[in-house]
């Protein structure tokens, strides 16, 4: 489910506070979800009225900062994850996206967006990186048909980091009562 499907294609979602989180509670109580393992909220970059919305008003198992290795993206997962653990929310690990570029005719490795940046941001709050998503072709392909990498491809590389990732994940969430 995506708060795209109930806008316009093309219309912007300029909403704040009571708007956002009135949202926010449809998405989680009128959409009939089955019976789920686990709910994850993707959540754009930064400290506002989603975040706090949703970490204030909703009970989460961990969050989990998903950041490029460039300096400017940085500063957003930095306060990110200060602002999750603030509001007493367990944050779970890093993930660095976009974290190399390999040629596909030459195989060659490039840091497009830099090397270790969200690493060194690990070891600076204390975090654990729970993996890397390289920046390949075969995933934006892939996601801009409807079917993630891991659907598409569930042999490649790419979708074994994402699977390596969401192991991580869920090894760190406390065990839900039975």
């Amino acid at each position: 489910m995506s708060m795209g499907f109930l806008i316009e294609e093309t219309a912007p979602v300029v909403w704040r506070g009571l708007m956002v989180m009135s949202a926010v509670e449809k998405l989680l109580r009128q959409v009939d979800w089955g019976q789920l393992d686990y709910l994850v909220i993707d959540m754009p970059p930064g400290t506002g009225d989603v975040q706090l919305s949703v970490s204030q008003n909703i009970p989460i198992a961990g969050a989990v900062i998903i950041s490029t290795p460039q300096d400017v993206a940085l500063l957003d997962a930095r306060k990110g994850a200060e602002m999750f653990r603030k509001v007493h929310v367990p944050v779970l690990g890093l993930v660095q996206n976009m974290s190399v570029f390999q040629c596909p005719k030459c195989k060659h490795e490039t840091h497009i967006f830099g090397a270790d940046g969200v690493r060194d941001l690990a070891k600076t709050l204390g975090l654990d990186i729970l993996g890397d998503i390289p920046l390949h072709v075969n995933i934006r392909e892939s996601c801009d048909s409807g079917q993630p990498v891991v659907i598409a491809q569930p042999q490649s590389d790419a979708a074994k980091a994402y699977l390596k990732i969401a192991m991580e994940i869920v090894r760190r969430l406390p065990v839900p009562p039975a």
